[in-house]
């Protein structure tokens, strides 16, 4: 399957064959399944993870391939690729889509016991989990990874990355509590059982001060920002120290890790595991 995916991806043909379509239907299934994933846990990285590129061009190949079609349902109107349809589920995994406006793409994973607060979506790509929960208006983007027991809260982005095909998607790991209105994105990796506090946003752009260890954690040419594991991130600031910002009195977005996970922040958080 790789290599055919690879080969239709770099070479297109003047016309895609029923054969191409049916090699795109079985990679769908494998990615629905979970069989293949955009990225997966790798110890031989610095990260701990890597990117699976081929898996990205054929979600990409999908897009090529579809013909945008009229996908309404009763009065509301919607249109989009053929071979993308909205997953419908089973009692097999015991998932949980709540009434209320919410969708996952066809090629998104759903693990065991996956709650979906109404309205939010997953897209194409995305692997979610075992026991996490999706909570209103939350976003899981093209090709993220969420690991086992996470709480993605109300409102937050985990952003997506499908190209380049060659860079690591937003990977959350185990066990991360991400809180309201937060944003991961642009391949950001948040290390398992770490907390992000009410509206913080981690990107490629800004670093983490961690004012425990007494170190700040960047993201370089090569690799991601990476959240320490358990580390508990908060939305804070820092002062312009020359030119007219330290003039003005101007202070700029930063996060911040204010300490590391501990009993006291786990019985904070423990009534996450009351609502699955």
């Amino acid at each position: 399957m790789q290599a055919e995916i690879e080969r239709l991806f770099d070479n297109p043909p003047a016309e895609y064959t029923a054969e191409h379509k049916s090699t795109f239907t079985d990679f769908l299934q494998a990615l629905t399944e979970g069989r293949v994933r955009a990225a997966e846990p790798d110890e031989s990285t610095i990260t701990g993870w890597r990117v699976n590129a081929w898996v990205k061009k054929g979600i990409l190949l999908g897009f090529r391939m579809g013909t945008n079609v009229d996908m309404s349902v009763g009065s509301l109107s919607f249109r989009d690729k053929d071979n993308y349809p909205i997953q419908q589920f089973g009692a097999d995994k015991n998932i949980r889509i709540v009434p209320g406006g919410s969708s996952v793409r066809a090629g998104a994973y759903l693990g065991k016991n996956v709650t979906c607060m109404p309205p939010m979506y997953i897209n194409v790509g995305a692997y979610v989990d075992d026991g996490t929960m999706v909570d209103s208006h939350a976003l899981v983007g093209s090709c993220a990874q969420v690991g086992k027991g996470c709480h993605i809260s109300a409102a937050s982005q985990i952003g997506g990355v499908l190209e380049p095909v060659g860079a690591l998607p937003v990977v959350i790991e185990d066990e991360v509590l991400v809180g309201g209105n937060c944003g991961v994105y642009e391949g950001t990796i948040v290390k398992r059982r770490a907390v992000l506090g009410t509206g913080t946003i981690l990107n490629r752009s800004t670093p983490v001060y961690d004012l425990v260890h007494n170190t700040i954690h960047r993201a370089t040419d090569a690799d991601p920002l990476v959240v320490p594991e358990g580390a508990v991130v908060i939305a804070g600031s820092r002062a312009i120290t020359n030119g007219p910002g330290k003039d003005w009195g101007i202070s700029v977005y930063t996060p911040v890790i204010v300490k590391y996970r501990d009993a006291r922040t786990d019985t904070r958080i423990q009534l996450e595991d009351l609502l699955r």
